[in-house]
């Protein structure tokens, strides 16, 4: 497990002291803090949207990210828009238990539910669904494989305002201080922008 999140919190453990060590479970473990709650690990990084209903059941950090969703489609599907995808009844995937889910069910869709997102690109892929709608990072990641980029294309990006937070249990606020330290650090000193970079694409200060 790698990525940008993971390199973040690698900021956090060495300012504690402590080695990153990482446990791979479905979304919905994290959405819920029930591996919070259970103390079965201390904080969930994992690409979470920030949402009043979420801030019920765990403590978010500062955000970190801003993020979009990205609508991905086969080269060539003549596909161009959400609103193109609906008109001609494509059949559409999104990870589980996710903001992207949620978003295109408000816009009409049934969409097929994949428990991660490499799920959700390995339907697309395997033809399972015509078009996904998951979010933009993911989705870039993804297509810096040539393989992926050949085959396929970012078909529109669709702003939602969404921010990405990282997450602790309720009430600890030491380690969401932590969190907001490091991050605070990160962006401060040019680490931030160089990790984005890495994992992302072109960094841009003012979004």
């Amino acid at each position: 497990v790698q990525g940008f999140d993971v390199s973040l919190i690698d900021l956090v453990a060495d300012d504690l002291g402590v080695k990153q060590e990482i446990l791979d479970t479905p979304f919905e473990n994290f959405k819920t803090g029930a591996f919070l709650n259970s103390g079965e690990c201390d904080l969930a990084a994992a690409g979470m949207t920030i949402t009043e209903e979420r801030k019920k059941n765990v403590d978010f950090s500062d955000p970190y990210f801003d993020a979009t969703q990205a609508l991905l489609v086969a080269k060539g599907s003549g596909i161009s828009s959400l609103a193109d995808a609906k008109a001609k009844k494509v059949k559409l995937g999104a990870q589980a238990q996710t903001t992207g889910e949620d978003y295109v069910k408000g816009q009409g869709f049934d969409p097929v539910s994949f428990e991660s997102s490499d799920a959700v690109l390995n339907g697309l892929r395997s033809g399972q669904v015509k078009a996904v709608v998951i979010d933009y990072p993911v989705v870039q990641g993804w297509l810096k494989d040539k393989a992926n980029a050949a085959a396929f294309q970012v078909a529109d990006n669709i702003n939602t305002g969404e921010q990405y937070g990282f997450t602790v249990k309720k009430g600890n606020t030491k380690l969401r201080a932590a969190i907001n330290k490091a991050l605070s650090d990160a962006k401060a000193d040019g680490t931030y922008k160089k990790l984005y970079e890495k994992w992302i694409g072109p960094y841009d200060a003012s979004a």
